[in-house]
């Protein structure tokens, strides 16, 4: 989002009177621009080996923390409701039961948007490779609550044990049914980090794992940043479904963000997962988006296995 920045009175004075009588300061050399760093290069066997390891090292991990979690929801439903019908003659009128007593087509207007939000206390248990999460309402859309074991009651999405996505891409036992390539580089945190693309090989059997692009420390292995490949999303049929209803294509990005580390293991801090629909044109509509906030961590246990 572009901000426009406005100078402080203060500031601006002193800048007309340095334009004003330039004498009256020291001549400023403009200093030549920082020389941009180059990607690190990276063997992908060596990385694959990496997220790997990590992959082993958090799923063996005996975990127990409490966080705040936050969501908020956006949606549109405009185009849920169906439009006026196409007025050919009187009769199409007459039989529309969008007529006032008078007969005169009453034009509905659009719906209005929804948002909703909601604010828990969310604890993760993890120990002999099972997990647990519950929850506590404390807030939904602005009202306070306590509401203990409460169920997600997000509108458009259902997730879980976020934290444990990594593996379903890296994980050693997985990465033979993957194709992997490595289709750039970044900075994650102001960190260099490799983007990598995974995809299943043409004769992998169809799993239920999801696959997508990695952002990863090429220096430990560490997964920061995952999109996800919106067909391999749970009950993507229900978006499907609700495409053809608008005569348009589904396309639902999922984005995980993992900026929070606690003894080499990372924790997700963000997840956004937008659901839109594209015309013939390529135009989309976006019917809803969610966002999901991970904050105030507080740690009673992280064990990790170390070989």
């Amino acid at each position: 989002m572009n901000r426009t920045r406005q100078i402080p009175r203060g500031l601006a004075a002193v800048l007309f009177i340095y334009l004003a009588m330039p004498s009256a300061f020291p001549r400023i050399e403009a200093r030549p621009p920082a020389p941009q760093q180059k990607p690190p290069v990276v063997n992908l066997e060596s990385l694959l080996e990496k997220t790997a390891e990590y992959c082993r090292k958090l799923e063996s991990a005996v975990l127990y923390f409490i966080c705040r979690e936050e969501i908020s929801e956006k949606i549109d439903p405009a185009l849920d409701v169906p439009p006026p019908p196409t007025i050919r003659s009187w009769s199409t009128i007459e039989n529309w039961n969008g007529l006032d007593s008078r007969g005169a087509v009453v034009m509905s207007a659009a719906p209005p948007k929804i948002k909703n939000s909601y604010v828990y206390d969310y604890q993760c248990v993890r120990k002999d490779e099972q997990i647990r999460e519950t929850r506590t309402l404390l807030q939904e859309n602005g009202k306070k609550k306590n509401e203990a074991n409460a169920a997600l009651k997000t509108s458009v999405i259902l997730y879980a044990n976020a934290m444990l996505g990594p593996g379903g891409i890296f994980r050693k036992s997985y990465q033979a049914e993957y194709d992997y390539t490595i289709v750039g580089s970044d900075k994650f945190e102001r960190k260099p980090v490799i983007i990598v693309d995974a995809k299943p090989k043409p004769d992998a059997p169809e799993a239920n794992t999801l696959y997508g692009k990695a952002w990863i420390d090429p220096v430990t292995g560490n997964i920061m940043k995952i999109e996800y490949s919106e067909k391999r999303i749970g009950h993507y049929e229900v978006f499907e479904m609700r495409g053809k209803k608008y005569d348009r294509t589904p396309r639902v990005m999922q984005r995980a963000e993992f900026s929070v580390e606690k003894n080499g293991v990372r924790f997700p801090s963000k997840l956004f997962v937008e659901e839109a629909y594209l015309n013939q044109r390529g135009r989309a509509f976006v019917r809803s988006e969610t966002t999901v906030v991970y904050k105030n961590f507080k740690f009673f246990t992280v064990e990790v296995d170390i070989k």
